[in-house]
C-alpha cells in the first residue's frame, strides 16, 4: 500500500513518519509513505501555487493547474481504473473516524492527502479529482498537515502486523462502538489507591465483564451519543417470560370404609 502526502511542506513529516508504529511498518514492507512538495508541478519562476478568489474576499485560494496535474500524475487522471483514492483536508469535510480508518486499512487502495492551505482549493478540482473531503473536527487549522498526518496513523496502526499486540486494535476505542475502559499496571497500590480486585483475581469472564461494564459507564458518561448507537445495535435480550405457577392438587379425601354392622 503506498500513500502519498501532497503538501507545501514536506518537511513537516520529517519526525513522525520515520518514528514508532510508522517506522516499523515501513520497514516491515506493509506501507510507502511518500511527501512531495506541491510547488514541484508549477510552471512559472516563483513557484505559484495561490491566486486571489474570484468575487474578492480575504485569503487567497489554491490553484487549480500546479494541484491537477501533481494528482494527476501522483493518483492518476480521473477515471483511471487503478487510480488511487484522494483525500483532501478542509474544515469542510465530513469528520473523519475510525470506521473510515478500518474501509481503508482493508481496502488496502493506494491513497493521496492534499494537504489544504489558505482559504480552500479551486472548486473544480475538488469536483473533478478529489474523492473525499476530510475534517479532524469543528475547528480550523493553519494548514492540512496535522489533519493528514492523524489521518495516516490511523489508517497505518491498523493494518495487519502494524501493531505489535495483534489483538491491541480490536480493543481500542470506538472499536467496540464504546470507549475503552480503565487501565491499570504495577505497582498494585498508588497513592492509596489499589488496583480493583477483578484484575488480580484470575477470572477472566468476570474480568470481560467489569470491561464492558466500565466501558458501557464511561462511554455513557463522556460520549452519550456513541452509548446510545451501542444500546441501539445491541439491544438487550427480552426478559424470560415467567411460566405460571401450578398450584399442587391437594390429595382427595379418601372415602370412608362401609361399616359392617349397618
Amino acid at each position: 500500500m503506498r500513500i502519498t502526502i501532497l503538501t507545501l511542506f514536506p518537511n513537516w513529516f520529517d519526525g513522525p513518519c520515520h518514528e514508532s508504529i510508522l517506522a516499523r511498518a515501513q520497514e516491515a514492507g506493509l506501507v510507502e509513505i511518500r511527501v512531495r512538495q506541491l510547488r514541484d508541478w508549477t510552471t512559472d519562476r516563483h513557484r505559484t501555487v495561490d491566486d486571489a478568489p474570484y468575487g474578492g474576499g480575504g485569503g487567497m485560494v489554491l490553484k487549480a493547474e500546479p494541484v491537477a496535474a501533481a494528482l494527476d500524475e501522483l493518483a492518476g487522471p480521473p477515471g483511471a481504473p487503478d487510480r488511487a483514492r484522494v483525500l483532501f483536508t478542509s474544515p469542510r469535510g465530513t469528520t473523519w473516524n475510525h470506521p473510515r480508518a478500518i474501509q481503508h486499512a482493508t481496502a488496502r487502495q493506494d491513497i493521496v492527502v492534499l494537504c489544504g492551505h489558505y482559504e480552500g482549493l479551486d472548486e473544480r478540482v475538488i469536483e473533478t479529482r478529489v474523492d473525499e473531503e476530510v475534517s479532524l473536527g469543528d475547528f480550523v487549522l493553519t494548514g492540512g498537515e496535522i489533519a493528514a498526518m492523524a489521518i495516516v496513523d490511523s489508517i497505518v496502526r491498523l493494518l495487519p502486523g502494524a501493531l505489535g499486540a495483534p489483538e491491541g486494535a480490536a480493543t481500542d476505542s470506538f472499536a467496540t462502538g464504546l470507549l475503552e475502559a480503565p487501565h491499570y499496571t504495577r505497582p498494585e497500590i498508588f497513592d492509596g489507591h489499589a488496583v480493583p480486585e477483578v484484575l488480580l483475581s484470575g477470572n477472566h469472564a468476570a474480568i470481560a465483564r467489569w470491561r464492558h461494564e466500565q466501558a458501557l459507564a464511561i462511554t455513557a458518561a463522556r460520549r452519550p451519543d456513541l452509548h446510545a448507537q451501542h444500546l441501539a445495535d445491541h439491544p438487550p435480550p427480552p426478559p424470560r417470560a415467567r411460566r405460571p405457577r401450578v398450584k399442587a392438587k391437594e390429595p382427595a379425601t379418601p372415602a370412608p370404609p362401609n361399616d359392617p354392622l349397618e
